[in-house]
């Protein structure tokens, strides 16, 4: 049973818990690191324990959102091992798996329907990873010390 990290501020609380759900029903396990509310929060205090979580392992991918997806994407980015996609069609969704091997999928939740999310989500979780030319693209991704 994979293990989902979750994250998102009070915009994409709604929409989390509904993704979560499904998820659950689909057998995947959760694990919810916030918001637990719709009341106004920062979303950094949740993307960084999430990133965490997916860096070491504890959890196989991720999905979170806030309510235009770039500010918790940014923030989920700014961990090394971590590649995190804002996706607003099931399209962007498998090409986000399948060229870049996202590990955290990014929904915009002011700007998606609940329906539309399950779309991309169920379009992320069916993509697999190409490889190849894509993956000598990512090995370039991270800032080592000896390109500062």
């Amino acid at each position: 049973m994979e293990k989902v990290a979750f994250a998102c501020d009070h915009a994409g609380f709604e929409l989390k818990e509904r993704i979560m759900l499904y998820l659950n029903d689909k057998g995947y396990e959760t694990v919810d690191f916030g918001t637990h509310s719709l009341d106004s929060c920062d979303y950094p205090d949740f993307a960084h324990p999430a990133a965490e979580a997916v860096e070491s392992g504890k959890c196989a991918f991720g999905i979170a959102m806030c309510g235009s997806g770039n500010g918790i994407a940014i923030t989920l980015n700014k961990h090394q091992q971590i590649r995190a996609a804002l996706c607003w069609l099931p399209e962007l969704a498998a090409l986000a798996k399948q060229h870049n091997n996202a590990n955290i999928l990014v929904l915009p939740a002011r700007f998606i329907s609940e329906d539309e999310a399950i779309k991309i989500v169920d379009a992320y979780l069916s993509a697999e990873f190409e490889g190849g030319r894509h993956q000598r693209r990512i090995d370039k991704i991270p800032v080592t010390s000896d390109e500062r």
